[in-house]
């Protein structure tokens, strides 16, 4: 059974930074595409981030570029989202997610037709 725990959530000033982490079970990360989401209310979750699985090259949405970092440690079976230069516009539920197919690109996390575990979702909320 695949589980995505995902921490590092929480309140942050505007201008300041958090990291959030993705520790996975039942399941190798090295093997997948990775993605971080996030949605506000009333909106469709939106894909922020997502690495590849052989490469680890990176994708970001405009938004978050230059902002956002996106990485996995596949010794710890982990993957983070280091969110810097914070904006009120960027509080959120955070979810992570794992394309269920082995060896993609991250552009499989962007595709409308993706197919994902998710993690239960971690509340980030930036204060001007």
């Amino acid at each position: 059974q695949v589980q995505l725990v995902e921490s590092g959530g929480g309140l942050a000033q505007a201008g300041g930074s958090l990291r959030l982490s993705c520790a996975a079970s039942g399941i190798t990360l090295m093997r997948h595409a990775l993605g971080w989401f996030r949605q506000v209310p009333g909106k469709d979750r939106e894909c922020v981030a997502a690495i590849s699985s052989i490469s680890s090259s990176t994708d970001y949405i405009n938004s978050v570029k230059g902002r956002f970092t996106i990485s996995r440690d596949n010794a710890k079976n982990t993957v983070y989202l280091q969110m810097n230069s914070l904006k009120p516009e960027d509080t959120a539920v955070y979810y992570c997610a794992v394309d269920r197919g082995e060896w993609g690109g991250a552009r499989r996390l962007t595709s409308p037709s993706r197919s994902v575990y998710w993690g239960q979702g971690t509340q980030v909320t930036v204060s001007s």
